[in-house]
């Protein structure tokens, strides 16, 4: 064992049924003090189990203050991500997300994209702080754990509209429809 790098690499693949608290109707978010990593000192586009050393510590926080979730902000203040999922809000038929650099884009948020091209919902790809994101129509989480989860409120401010009359919902329901797929 070293602090060099290796020679040799080695992969391992579980799979375990996972049953969690993000597979709820809709999550009550809190902006976590703790930030997302700089990504000038990781390689944060790469899913690495030390980055969730961070995850951990702002999920805990926001459990410790009675949420089910955290949001969490990059070095400058910009919304990043959950502490393991990829994050959307909805304003006036658009949906924003945060661009890439301090996010780990992961497959389900390109999934997101794709249904969004099927479904002609346009889709932004920018930073924004958190105060642009309270009280927007609605929001939401997405990820491979989480899949695609509503939010109820950020940092005790709902999001507006009713979630069902919202393209978020459309979103959530296509995307079930594309994973849920069973084969006869």
């Amino acid at each position: 064992m070293g602090l060099t790098k290796g020679k040799e690499s080695y992969l391992t693949i579980l799979a375990w049924e996972w049953n969690n608290g993000y597979l709820s109707d809709r999550v009550r978010v809190m902006t976590s003090s703790f930030q997302r990593p700089n990504p000038q000192a990781f390689l944060l586009e790469a899913k690495v189990g030390g980055h969730y050393v961070n995850s951990i510590l702002a999920s805990q926080e926001a459990k410790d203050k009675g949420y089910d979730e955290a949001l969490v902000l990059d070095e400058k203040g910009n919304v990043a991500e959950s502490s393991g999922a990829n994050v959307f809000y909805e304003k006036d038929g658009v949906l924003f997300t945060p661009a890439k650099g301090s996010i780990l884009p992961g497959i389900t948020r390109q999934t997101v994209f794709e249904i969004c091209n099927a479904l002609n919902i346009p889709v932004k790809e920018t930073f924004f702080k958190p105060e642009e994101m309270r009280g927007a129509d609605a929001a939401f989480f997405c990820g491979t754990a989480a899949e695609i989860v509503g939010l109820d409120s950020l940092d005790d401010i709902p999001f507006t509209k009713n979630w069902d009359d919202t393209s978020s919902k459309l979103i959530q329901e296509a995307y079930q429809k594309v994973v849920r797929v069973r084969s006869l």
